[in-house]
């Protein structure tokens, strides 16, 4: 066998200023599931996660419980690492940045750092947020404060929070110096950042409006790192946070052998957007300055979000882990948010979608085809599955071709980290099963004696499909994958390097009575439950309600940006309907007369006749034009220009309209 390489996950390490909640649930679930698959794919895995535990808030909320902060922090690593084990979180370490070998390395680091030059001594002053460990210059805030004569005295950061003036002798990292070699190092990896996209978001916001020196130590503050060589001084989060990548591998200690193996490995971290500018910025310049080597990958996910906006006790609206596994188990919540996030954007929840997959994916679709399969070879063959026999009916290779594409389709996008369409595989192999049943109809060949081997190979190939099934969805739902296993008769031994169909053991035999995996639910009663409990006091407090941040928005443009220039190129005007016909010959054109305050009419052909069938409709409303589109003729007929419409999501159109009291040729931008 060949030797197994090493692969490293980590989450991002957590900030327990507060109990951590579904957001953070799914961070270290996708986590996990990463790393189940890759132990399935026999790497050599270790996975991290942890909390980062100093800092300026953690010290306050410890004054304000009136105990140490390690008193606090302790208490606060034993909820999180309940909720792992709740969530069966597979990790290799929990690191805790109070750790004494964290701490001591990060002193270490910090002077060399200081010695070669990258740390330099100097001082800041600025608006700073507690809550969000960071500073702001005045043109950042979102809001400012004044005084009765004009001057600043305050404001709210971009995430809401307000901050309050710092002025203190500082360290600072030099990033400036290292900021042509990072982007050299972008472009050298386009995929180093994923999803698409956000590595020029990162260049274009942050690095090219020139990439500024970092301060990294307070003197207002002392529960954190001192500094070695100037104790008053404590070391700040990003130095501290980020480092324990390597620290919990053992980098700077005499065990460094994990170090050693898996850094020189595949290494993947994970983290919410949010912190995205952190790890691709801060990170990778640390990573330089002692030169260490880069990772492999920065996977920065999206937000779940609710329909009616983010989190918010007041509204109702939040939704915690523990809640869900009570009441429904551990693998539909990690289904759902596995399935529910696509790559590159945010997702919504809501308790009607949860309750809906567990309903039609898992009970209807998973379910019945494993409680249908499981009766038929207990009623057709006394519980023993027939041997599998490729291409016996006309449905075999069909079943077969469709396994054996999406199986490569799984791996490619389970290895792509996209794991929405990575169970879309999974899905299609169970819809193209329960499909085979109704095509091959195993309950008209049990009539005939004559179809004996054809019904045998449909219930082989039954039990095969279910066999690929469960190893598909081991690393997402293993009390469910165990399942499938265990009543097909099958050892729970998953190896995911050689699954195929026809790999089906023979001399097997099905469990002699099926229990439902998933049993359906009460739509709603179990909506209004979902409900109840989000709007519920007594539930666990969500750490501190993210705030909107127009910084961090990832916009869904379908075409590449353009520059203010390139828009005002365009002359859109207000134009009111005079006349509007059908152009003959042409099912697509309406011929418009319009006024657009040229003082003649001008004339505009629009292929959009089929969405206005009663075209009069449209006479004497105040329509948008393009009014600078060089004139074209179209059916022997010149169109001065293009009449705006916007096009919905169901394939309908309507045209862009304006008050009716906005004069004919007004300027629109």
């Amino acid at each position: 066998m060949t030797e197994k390489q090493p692969f490293y996950i980590t989450t991002p390490i957590y900030y327990p200023s507060g109990k951590l909640h579904i957001g953070s649930a799914y961070t270290t679930i996708a986590c996990d599931v990463l790393a189940r698959y890759k132990r399935m794919m026999n790497h050599d895995v270790f996975y991290l996660t942890g909390l980062d535990e100093h800092g300026q808030k953690i010290q306050q909320k410890s004054e304000e419980a009136g105990i140490t902060p390690q008193a606090y922090v302790d208490g606060m690593a034993v909820g999180v690492k309940e909720l792992w084990k709740l969530l069966d979180i597979s990790y290799d370490k929990f690191i805790r940045t109070t750790d004494d070998y964290h701490e001591k390395v990060v002193a270490d680091v910090f002077e060399k750092l200081l010695a070669q030059g990258d740390i330099y001594l100097g001082e800041y002053s600025g608006w700073y947020s507690v809550s969000d460990e960071e500073f702001f210059t005045e043109s950042q805030l979102e809001e400012i404060f004044r005084d009765e004569d004009g001057k600043v005295i305050g404001g709210i950061a971009p995430s809401g929070h307000e901050v309050e003036w710092v002025s203190e002798e500082s360290y600072f990292l030099r990033l400036s110096n290292y900021a042509d070699r990072l982007v050299d190092f972008f472009h050298a990896h386009p995929d180093f950042i994923q999803p698409d996209g956000r590595m020029n978001e990162i260049i274009k916001n942050f690095i090219e409006p020139g990439l500024e020196d970092l301060a990294v130590s307070r003197t207002s503050f002392t529960w954190g790192v001192k500094v070695p060589s100037n104790p008053k001084h404590v070391v700040y989060v990003w130095i501290d946070a980020l480092l324990n990548y390597v620290t919990a591998l053992g980098y700077g200690q005499d065990d460094h052998a994990n170090f050693d193996k898996f850094w020189n490995g595949t290494v993947f971290h994970m983290v919410g957007k949010d912190i995205l500018r952190f790890h691709s910025i801060y990170w990778p310049i640390m990573l330089m300055m002692l030169d260490l080597k880069m990772p492999e990958r920065l996977i920065a996910h999206g937000w779940f979000v609710m329909k009616d906006g983010k989190m918010s006790k007041s509204k109702g609206n939040v939704v915690y882990p523990e809640m869900l596994v009570e009441r429904y188990g551990l693998d539909p919540l990690r289904y759902y948010l596995m399935r529910s996030l696509p790559v590159g954007s945010d997702g919504t929840f809501t308790p009607e979608d949860y309750v809906g997959r567990i309903n039609y994916e898992l009970a209807n679709d998973l379910g019945n085809l494993l409680n249908r399969t499981v009766a038929m070879i207990n009623k057709y063959f006394g519980g023993e599955i027939p041997a599998y026999v490729e291409n016996v009916t006309d449905f075999d290779a069909d079943l077969a071709a469709v396994v054996a594409d999406n199986l490569a389709q799984y791996h490619k996008q389970m290895n792509a980290v996209d794991y929405p369409r990575a169970l879309e595989t999974v899905w299609n192999i169970i819809s193209r099963t329960n499909k085979y049943i109704d095509e091959t109809t195993p309950w008209v060949l049990a009539k005939d004696k004559a179809k004996r081997d054809d019904l045998a190979a449909v219930m082989a190939h039954l039990a095969a499909s279910l066999r690929v099934v469960a190893h598909l969805i081991q690393p997402f739902m293993m009390t469910t994958s165990n399942a499938i296993m265990e009543q097909l008769g099958l050892a729970g031994q998953f190896d995911l390097e050689g699954l195929e169909l026809a790999g089906l053991p023979t001399g097997i035999k099905v469990i002699a009575k099926g229990t439902p995996i998933f049993p359906r639910l009460d739509m709603d009663e179990e909506i209004a439950y979902i409900k109840e409990q989000m709007g519920d006091n007594s539930a666990i407090a969500q750490e501190e309600e993210k705030e909107w941040n127009p910084t961090t928005v990832e916009l869904k443009n379908e075409k590449k940006a353009i520059k203010f220039d390139d828009f005002d190129k365009l002359e859109i005007r207000v134009a009111e309907v005079k006349e509007v016909s059908k152009v003959k010959g042409s099912d697509k054109l309406l011929k418009f007369r319009l006024d657009a305050g040229d003082g003649e009419d001008r004339q505009i052909l629009s292929g959009i006749a089929k969405y206005y069938p009663n075209e009069l409709d449209l006479v004497g409303k105040k329509l948008q034009i393009v009014a600078n589109l060089k004139p074209r003729k179209m059916m022997g007929l010149v169109s001065q220009g293009m009449i705006l419409s916007a096009e919905h999501a169901d394939g309908k159109l309507t045209v862009l309209t304006v008050d009716s009291s906005v004069p004919n040729g007004s300027q629109i931008g």
